[in-house]
């Protein structure tokens, strides 16, 4: 005799019952003549053969939705996503309430904007590993192809390069993933240029052509925030340098002012082994990811220098912006 747990006609019947109708697990039991546990076994079963899908409604969302709309119309950006900050400072940014929530609103809207057999870039940093790591569902598998943006070998916080992430996504995913096996960084331009002449690295900037969305964290120049700082590309003297020359920010390791001008650290930013930055501008989707009032600068400077055109923030980061564009 077939259990009663496999009738998926009588799963469905008691899930309607319970989400749609109201009733009580024990007033089920006598509609339905069913056991109370019969009925329990019958609701979590509804969860997990996907015929019930629970959406929590985040009444933030609601109140942010105005802000979203003025943010896109003043920074001619295709779409903001604006969540809660955090209401605690904490020692550790990337375990705030406001960083947890920045990742899964990043991932959900990864997962409706992605398409079977899209290209996407993804950069390196503690907000991007967030955003992979952070306990959104995805139901749907959507096969993409994952690619760095920048080289990926280091000797410290391997959980934060590109090759650790995009591997990371691909699993998330249900996709594929290609490797850059060279560092982020290397000691002098020429060295850089004679090994992008390499057929297996022009393999990967040939891919850059074919992104339809990039994923990009925003990182600014101080050093207890720095991904680059902690993966050892740069020191504190250097970093202190670029902050008197005015850096606010930067993506995929290029560092640039607020005006989104990266001229006055070519020194640095020319050594990095990466996606050009004119490259960059030619992806569809580039989706800016960071949060807290202390990325407000470095968020504008990459909408400035036309480097993302999507941003996912939290209220503090987006209200300060919004003044710093009003001071002109």
């Amino acid at each position: 005799m077939k259990k009663l747990v496999d009738d998926v006609r009588l799963i469905f019947k008691c899930c309607c019952l319970y989400y749609q109708d109201g009733l009580g697990q024990q007033e089920i039991c006598q509609r339905l003549g069913i056991s109370r546990p019969t009925v329990s076994r019958m609701l979590s079963l509804g969860r997990e053969r996907g015929i019930v899908r629970i959406e929590l409604r985040n009444p933030d969302n609601e109140m942010f939705g105005q802000m979203e709309q003025d943010m896109e119309k003043t920074f001619h950006l295709q779409e903001v996503v604006i969540v809660q900050s955090s209401p605690l400072q904490q020692e550790k940014q990337e375990e705030t309430r406001s960083q947890t929530d920045i990742g899964r609103a990043a991932l959900q809207f990864l997962s409706r904007i992605l398409n079977d057999g899209d290209y996407v870039g993804v950069s390196m940093g503690l907000t991007v590993r967030n955003v992979v790591q952070s306990d959104y569902l995805i139901d749907e598998r959507i096969p993409c192809t994952f690619v760095p943006l920048v080289g990926g070998i280091g000797e410290s916080r391997l959980e934060i390069h590109s090759n650790y992430l995009v591997q990371k996504f691909a699993s998330r995913f249900g996709g594929e993933c290609v490797q850059f096996f060279l560092p982020a960084v290397l000691s002098h331009k020429e060295v850089l240029e004679a090994i992008l002449k390499e057929s297996m690295i022009q393999r990967v900037f040939k891919l850059y052509r074919k992104l339809d969305v990039a994923v990009l964290g925003i990182g600014i120049p101080h050093t207890e925030s720095s991904t680059i700082f902690r993966t050892g590309y740069v020191d504190h003297d250097i970093l202190e340098r670029f902050s008197r020359m005015k850096a606010v920010g930067d993506i995929a390791l290029r560092y640039f002012d607020i005006q989104g001008n990266t001229e006055p650290f070519d020194d640095f930013n020319e050594r990095v082994a990466g996606i050009p930055l004119d490259q960059l501008k030619k992806v569809p989707r580039r989706i800016g990811i960071a949060g807290g009032i202390q990325k407000s600068e470095a968020v504008l400077g990459a909408i400035r220098g036309g480097y993302i055109n999507i941003l996912i923030t939290d209220i503090d980061c987006a209200k300060r912006m919004m003044e710093l564009e009003r001071e002109g």
